[in-house]
C-alpha cells in the first residue's frame, strides 16, 4: 500500500464515513474486508407500511432458511454463470434495444435462436423468501427473480432424480384441500404461450415447461392453490404456479422459484388487484444480514428518489431504466446521454452491472485514479479493474453514484461498489447493447417497482 494522506487515515478509522480526500477533492467511503459470516439482525424495514412484507435472505449465507450442505460456488464460478445470464438477457433484446418515443425499452430485432419459453439463468439467483402454499399451508423457500414470470415448486411425486434434493419435504398437492390443476381449456393455460403443452385426449390438465438460459429445465402441471405470504390474512387464493414433477440442471436446496417479472404469470401481475401492481425489496449488504420483499404499499412510499420505468412491449418480463451519467468521488463523468440510449434492465438475478464500453472505460479510469494508494491486481473473469488488498482489513474507495434520467442519483453502498477485490462493473459488447443494473449495486437500497405508474424508486439504507 502506497503512502496515505492524513485525511484518508482518519477516514479508515470511521467506518462508512464520507470525507473529501486531501488534495483532489474526491469523496471516499470505507469498506470492511473479510467480515465474519455470522447472521446479524439489521434494521431492515420497508417504508411501504400498507403492503405485505416477508423476510429475504442470501441463500448461501448464515441467515438462509435452507443452509446448503454443498460447497458454495467460487466467485469465479458465479462470475462465469453471471456472464451466461447477462448474455441471455441481452440476446433477448437482440443487441439493439432502443427507447421509443413513449420512453419504453423497445426491442427492434429479435434473435430467432431464443424461444419465448426461455427464462434467465438460475445459477446466479442469490436471494430467497419463505412462503406458505396450500391448505393447510406448507412452508416453501423459493428464490426470487425479476427476470422470470412463471413461479414453481417441486411437487410430489418427483423422484430424486429427476428432482433435486431440497431441505424440506416436497409439496404434495393431494394433501391440500385448495389445490386445483389448471384445465387445458382455461385462459391461463393458453396464456403460457407454449407449443405442445401436453394437453390431449387423455390429459386435460395444463402442462407447463420452462427452459432457462443455463440449460436447466422444469416441467409439470400448471396449477392453482392458496399462497400465504405473512399470515392467514395475507393469503392469495387461486395463485397460479407450476407443480414441477420433472426437472434437470438444479443443484441448490431451495423448493422452487417466485417469478417477480412483468408478465401475466408473475406474482406481481396475479396480485395487481390487491397490491396495486407494485412491489419492492431490499437486498442486504452481506450474506450475514437480512433484507425484505414487500408487495404493494406504493401509496405510502416516502424517501425514494425515482426515475421513469422502461418496458419492452415484446418482452414484458423485464423492468428497465435509463442511466444518464455516473459520478466517481463526487464528480460526474460528463458522459453523453446517447451512450445509454439502449437502456438498462434492473435485474435481481444478475450479479454484476453491465455498462456500455464508453461508460465503463470512463468509470474504470476515474476509479483507478482514486485508488492509487493500492497496487493493481490481475483481472478476475469478467472483472478487469482489480486491486491488491493483501494485509488490509479496511479499504477506502471512491464513492460511486448512478445518475438516472430525470436526475435521480443513487450513491452506492461500499458493498455495492466492490466484488471481492475488483470493481463490480463490466462492459457490454458495444454501446448499442442493453445494459443491466445488477444486484451488487442494489444492495442496501429498497428498490421500488411501481409498475402501475411506470416508476422505479430507490431508498438508501433500507437494510
Amino acid at each position: 500500500m502506497a503512502s496515505v494522506s492524513p485525511l484518508l487515515l482518519l477516514l479508515l478509522c470511521s467506518y462508512h464515513s464520507v470525507v473529501a480526500h486531501a488534495g483532489d477533492g474526491q469523496t471516499y467511503k470505507v469498506l470492511e474486508l473479510n467480515s465474519e459470516a455470522v447472521c446479524s439482525e439489521r434494521n431492515a424495514i420497508s417504508s411501504l407500511l400498507s403492503g405485505t412484507t416477508v423476510a429475504l435472505n442470501h441463500r448461501h449465507g448464515p441467515c438462509s432458511p435452507v443452509p446448503s450442505s454443498k460447497k458454495r460456488p467460487t466467485e469465479e464460478e458465479l462470475l462465469k454463470r453471471d456472464q451466461l445470464r447477462a448474455e441471455h438477457i441481452q440476446r433477448k433484446f437482440a443487441m439493439n434495444a432502443a427507447v421509443d418515443g413513449a420512453g419504453d425499452l423497445q426491442q427492434s430485432k429479435v434473435s430467432s435462436s431464443v424461444p419465448t419459453k426461455l427464462g434467465s439463468s438460475l445459477d446466479t439467483l442469490e436471494y430467497v423468501v419463505s412462503v406458505g402454499l396450500g391448505t393447510p399451508a406448507v412452508t416453501q423457500t423459493v428464490t426470487i427473480d425479476t427476470g422470470s414470470d412463471v413461479s414453481w415448486v417441486q411437487c410430489s411425486p418427483c423422484p430424486n432424480p429427476p428432482c433435486h434434493a431440497q431441505t424440506g419435504a416436497l409439496f404434495d398437492p393431494a394433501k391440500s384441500s385448495t389445490y386445483r390443476a389448471v384445465s387445458c381449456a382455461a385462459a391461463e393455460c393458453a396464456q403460457l404461450g407454449q407449443q405442445g403443452n401436453g394437453c390431449g385426449a387423455t390429459n386435460y390438465e395444463c402442462q407447463y415447461g420452462v427452459q432457462y438460459g443455463d440449460g436447466s429445465t422444469t416441467n409439470g402441471t400448471y396449477s392453482r392453490d392458496t399462497l400465504t405470504l405473512s399470515g392467514a390474512s395475507n393469503a392469495v387464493k387461486g395463485f397460479q404456479f407450476g407443480c414441477s414433477h420433472v426437472e434437470s440442471g438444479f443443484s441448490d436446496q431451495t423448493d422452487g422459484l417466485m417469478g417477480l417479472g412483468g408478465g401475466a404469470q408473475s406474482l406481481v401481475s396475479q396480485t395487481a388487484a390487491t397490491y396495486g401492481n407494485s412491489f419492492s425489496y431490499c437486498l442486504p449488504p452481506t450474506t450475514g444480514s437480512s433484507g425484505f420483499l414487500t408487495l404493494g404499499g406504493r401509496g405510502g412510499a416516502s424517501g425514494f428518489v425515482t426515475t421513469r420505468m422502461l418496458r419492452s412491449r415484446q418482452i414484458p418480463t423485464f423492468y428497465g431504466a435509463r442511466l444518464q451519467d455516473i459520478a466517481v468521488g463526487g464528480k460526474q463523468l460528463g458522459l453523453s446521454p446517447t451512450v445509454f440510449a439502449a437502456g438498462s434492465v434492473v435485474d435481481s438475478g444478475t450479479i454484476i452491472t453491465r455498462l456500455p464500453p464508453t461508460a465503463y472505460s470512463a468509470l474504470s479510469s476515474a476509479f483507478k485514479a482514486g485508488m492509487k494508494q493500492y497496487r493493481l491486481a490481475p483481472a478476475r473473469s469478467i472483472l478487469d479493474t482489480c486491486f491488491d488488498f493483501a494485509g488490509q482489513t479496511q479499504i477506502a474507495i471512491p464513492t460511486v453514484a448512478l445518475v438516472f434520467s430525470g436526475g435521480a442519483a443513487i450513491d452506492l453502498d461500499p458493498n455495492g461498489i466492490m466484488y471481492s477485490n475488483c470493481l463490480a462493473f463490466a462492459a457490454t459488447g458495444d454501446d448499442g447493447t442493453t445494459g443491466i443494473i445488477g444486484n451488487v449495486q442494489q444492495r442496501t437500497f429498497e428498490v421500488l417497482y411501481d409498475v402501475g405508474s411506470s416508476t422505479l424508486g430507490f431508498r438508501s439504507g433500507a437494510c
